[in-house]
């Protein structure tokens, strides 16, 4: 069975038909204090997996642990999260003294809840696999970006796929990859949260080309908004953008339209206006694997 919250009720259904099996939403009600109360079915098959996207993380995460120990008590004995976004991810290290390691924190609560984390090209750094982050427990990372590829090619014929900065680079190159597309990274220095300078690569020729902007996730924008700027200044017919995790906070997408991007596409892995891929049949296929 697939459990699921109702505001991702789209991507559940997707999923729910590409597995084939039944989808059950949780009922919930927020009390005045902020609490919630939460029903699940009254009896849940051995092999549960709960549907949770973590974007906003502070408002779902309690929500999520309390769905995780109820289907335990509902009979779910083997209980598998699908969180297409996994927030939290970014912080691997303390770079101050006394600094949480917000990726080891989140990682060990996740294992004590589940017995598998399934997630879409996570943000990590130096660490090589989502297994490391989930302590005694089976983590699978996908990446979304060849079905992002695929998209962009159908959309816009010889465009070239540029990385907004260098971490970019693993899901550039993956989508490239498949239709045959050319791509490069620019390299960007981080002033603030929302203070950074993108440069392009040096003897890149953009004149009369478009252009696709590629990157795992577009939050305040300010990134690819200032790689749009140089794409265009340096002759680039169009400029677009494809990102898995369409998180655009704010008016982040009203900014990204002002400094002359198209068309933004994402996937479907944060319900947004801007969907425009399904991720379902990937998740599905990783958990066929899971059961198997």
């Amino acid at each position: 069975m697939l459990l699921a919250f109702d505001d991702e009720a789209v991507l559940a259904q997707r999923l729910a038909d590409a597995l084939a099996c039944p989808l059950a939403f949780i009922d919930r009600h927020r009390f005045p204090d902020g609490e919630s109360r939460l029903r699940l079915p009254p009896q849940l098959p051995e092999h549960t997996v709960l549907l949770r996207g973590l974007q906003q993380p502070n408002e779902k995460f309690t929500e999520l642990l309390l769905a995780a120990g109820g289907a335990r008590e509902l009979g779910a004995r083997r209980l598998t999260l699908v969180s297409p976004y996994l927030a939290y991810m970014r912080q691997d290290m303390a770079f101050t003294p006394g600094e949480v390691v917000s990726q080891r924190q989140v990682g060990r609560l996740l294992a004590a809840a589940f017995d598998a984390v399934v997630t879409v090209d996570p943000h990590l750094h130096r660490v090589a696999t989502l297994d490391e982050v989930l302590p005694g427990r089976r983590g699978v990372a996908l990446t979304a970006a060849p079905l992002l590829g695929d998209w962009v090619a159908t959309q816009r014929r010889g465009a070239l796929l540029l990385g907004p900065d260098e971490e970019a680079l693993q899901w550039v190159r993956a989508a490239a990859q498949r239709p045959g597309l050319a791509y490069a990274t620019c390299t960007k220095q981080r002033h603030a949260d929302r203070h950074v300078a993108v440069a392009l690569p040096e003897g890149l020729d953009l004149r009369g080309r478009p252009v696709v902007l590629l990157d795992d996730v577009a939050s305040t924008g300010h990134t690819l908004v200032e790689a749009a700027r140089e794409a265009l200044a340096r002759g680039a017919a169009s400029v677009d953008a494809a990102v898995t995790h369409a998180l655009l906070v704010d008016d982040a997408l009203a900014r990204l339209q002002a400094a002359g991007v198209g068309q933004v596409w994402s996937t479907d892995s944060v319900p947004h206006t801007t969907n425009a891929v399904s991720i379902a049949g990937l998740l599905a296929q990783a958990l066929h694997s899971l059961l198997s």
